[in-house]
């Protein structure tokens, strides 16, 4: 057998149903099924909703029924061969007699990787692997970089300007106000990144400059609240911000401070506090998001001021950059976007998108499907 175009057809299909699964799976991975039946014709389809426990597999093979005998199965994601909430979707596939299975790529999980398609084919089914697999992997960056480190994908967000400042010059601002580079497009555009996301990272100076709430405005459904998380190594956030202000279980607070006061004030206040060992007198950013994957966070947008944007990636913790930029200048007195780079980044291939007036470039730093 080979891969035809109608096969990509119903694989784009299968992603699309993947899709909506975004905000409601993690810590599971986005997946979409279609099951297809001998006669070419739409049997089943289904997508993984981490509340609702099934597979996309399983819930795809439920709605085809007695269809599914001699059908093919489209899937984002290689079918699990192991028994976790779940039983393995393997079995089910085997049980239903599909004949054919194509998924898109592999398990990122090495512990996993390849036994799903190795069971199907030992059961006599034909499988392939690799349609439309740039796609599938671009959806599940977070899941695979869980996968492959236990620490969560790193997104770095950052507004800017064409000479790449993200503030005016501190005596032109007004204290714990935001100023705004970028256009209403961008910023929903922002919204939807949160959205996204499991956690948002910011650190104190940016806290300090603009009073940010930090919160998911997109409107749109998610399994888990985003977890607002604040790097604030001598613990200066102030009690009437509007972060601790809203802050319902939801806002963790690093610190290397051990100031009990201030302490008992954040957490009778419902902020979650959590002291580290200092390195260099700041919070270590690598073990921030130890702590995080530890949580089975997946996925963090950083939203921070130049110092922990440059920290970050002198680091190489950054998997992915998205800059939104505005077209307009301020000047070299300005706040700079990265301050003092020790190193430069490599990126992948760049997108580029346009959101009103500005425009939107994304990269690649780090391939999360990667060993690393």
């Amino acid at each position: 057998m080979t891969i035809s175009d109608r096969d990509r057809i119903w694989m784009n299909r299968a992603l699309a149903l993947a899709r909506n699964g975004i905000g409601l799976t993690s810590p599971n991975p986005a997946v979409g099924c279609v099951i297809v039946d001998r006669n070419g014709e739409l049997a089943g389809e289904g997508w993984h909703e981490y509340d609702l426990r099934d597979h996309a597999e399983v819930a795809a093979l439920r709605t085809a029924g007695s269809r599914a005998r001699g059908a093919t199965a489209y899937v984002t994601l290689e079918p699990c061969n192991h028994t976790g909430r779940t039983g393995p979707c393997t079995q089910a596939l085997i049980n239903a007699g599909v004949s054919r299975v194509v998924a898109a790529t592999i398990d990122p999980n090495i512990a996993v990787s390849g036994g799903g398609c190795s069971a199907l084919r030992s059961a006599g089914i034909w499988t392939s692997v690799g349609l439309c697999e740039q796609e599938a992997r671009r959806l599940n960056e977070p899941f695979a970089r869980w996968c492959k480190s236990h620490r969560p994908f790193v997104l770095m967000k950052a507004g800017m300007s064409l000479d790449g400042r993200i503030a005016p010059p501190p005596a032109q601002r007004t204290a714990r106000e935001p100023f705004w580079i970028t256009g209403e497009e961008s910023r929903a555009a922002v919204q939807l990144l949160r959205w996204q996301s499991d956690a948002i990272l910011t650190g104190i100076d940016t806290v300090l400059a603009d009073d940010p709430q930090l919160t998911d405005r997109s409107n749109r459904p998610r399994r888990r609240p985003l977890l607002r998380v604040v790097l604030d190594s001598s613990l200066r956030i102030p009690l009437d911000s509007k972060l601790v202000q809203s802050a319902n279980n939801d806002l963790l607070v690093f610190t290397v401070s051990t100031a009990d006061e201030k302490l008992c004030a954040l957490t009778s206040r419902g902020v979650r506090v959590e002291v580290v060992p200092a390195e260099n007198n700041r919070v270590p950013l690598e073990r921030v998001l130890d702590r995080l994957g530890a949580e089975s966070i997946l996925s963090v947008l950083t939203e921070t001021g130049s110092r922990l944007n440059a920290a970050l990636l002198a680091a190489n913790l950054v998997d992915r950059i998205q800059l939104f930029v505005s077209p307009q200048i301020l000047g070299a007195d300005a706040v700079s976007a990265f301050a003092s780079l020790p190193a430069t980044a490599q990126l992948g291939p760049l997108e580029v998108e346009h959101h009103g007036n500005d425009l939107s470039l994304t990269a690649l730093l780090r391939d999360p499907w990667q060993n690393s």
